[in-house]
């Protein structure tokens, strides 16, 4: 109950904003900004009018988010995957570190939107293209943080793990990543924000369906109540992925947590 009344407290912003959108909105009577209850008329319409049997998921919803999500999670996990491994190699080892870094620094600091058209010319409009953009331009604060945490993890831990024998493998994996596991989470949740945008863009260029597509078809419709709405179901979405993402990072960091208390 008291769990509750918190949620309650924490979104009690979200009703008076949406009651101030609406009276204000109304008063200006702008086309291209409508008030919040035309938004979700058309959202409405527009994802949930289809049979009782699928939901009440229309064409456009069934056919256009699960690939969005598809490609964010594809383009995530790729990320994922090769930023912890190399930023735990640059984090261990100085020399390949003095030698990657540089070009890490240089690729980390050209805006992904301005790569776009190379991941097109490279790899033609597609799903490759698209998961291999999203991936390209959110694997930075992944490899950084899993650098810097494997960099600084406690010397004691590993020559305590030497001194008792453990392999080199034993030690990566009972040490290393343990210890730079907070570090990677943070640059895994900064990502995942990041990949939601780069969905979106990734979308918003040749591509047939999706949500950055359907975005750009109401936009070129004038339909400005389908694009708020479809900027609302982004919005929803980054929400419920980041909740999901910090329920798994406070179950699988718990020990984390504990140990910092006690100390």
């Amino acid at each position: 109950m008291n769990g509750l009344l918190r949620g309650v407290v924490r979104l009690w912003p979200v009703p008076v904003v949406l009651l101030l959108w609406e009276l204000i909105t109304r008063g200006i009577e702008m086309l291209s900004f409508p008030p919040p209850s035309q938004i979700a008329t058309s959202m409405y319409t527009m994802w949930l009018t289809g049979p009782a049997e699928r939901l009440w998921l229309t064409d456009a919803a069934l056919t256009n988010i699960p690939v969005s999500i598809g490609r964010l999670l594809a383009g995530w996990v790729l990320a994922g995957v090769v930023g912890i491994v190399l930023g735990v190699a640059l984090g261990r080892s100085p020399l390949l570190f003095r030698f990657i870094d540089p070009l890490v620094q240089f690729a980390r600091a050209i805006p992904p939107p301005m790569l776009l058209t190379f991941f097109m010319a490279l790899l033609a409009i597609g799903p490759r293209m698209q998961i291999s953009f999203i991936a390209f331009g959110i694997v930075w604060p992944i490899l950084i943080n899993a650098s810097e945490g494997a960099r600084q993890v406690d010397r004691q831990h590993l020559d305590t793990a030497r001194v008792f024998g453990l392999s080199s493998g034993e030690r990566l994996f009972r040490i290393i990543l343990p210890s730079a596991m907070p570090k990677i989470f943070a640059g895994l949740r900064v990502s995942l924000s990041l990949a939601l945008i780069l969905m979106v863009l990734s979308e918003l260029v040749g591509s047939t369906d999706g949500i950055g597509f359907q975005l750009l078809d109401a936009q070129r419709s004038y339909d400005f109540s389908g694009v708020w709405g479809t900027i609302v179901v982004l919005g929803i979405l980054g929400y419920v992925f980041n909740s999901a993402f910090l329920a798994a990072e406070r179950r699988v960091l718990s020990w984390h947590r504990s140990a910092k208390q006690t100390t």
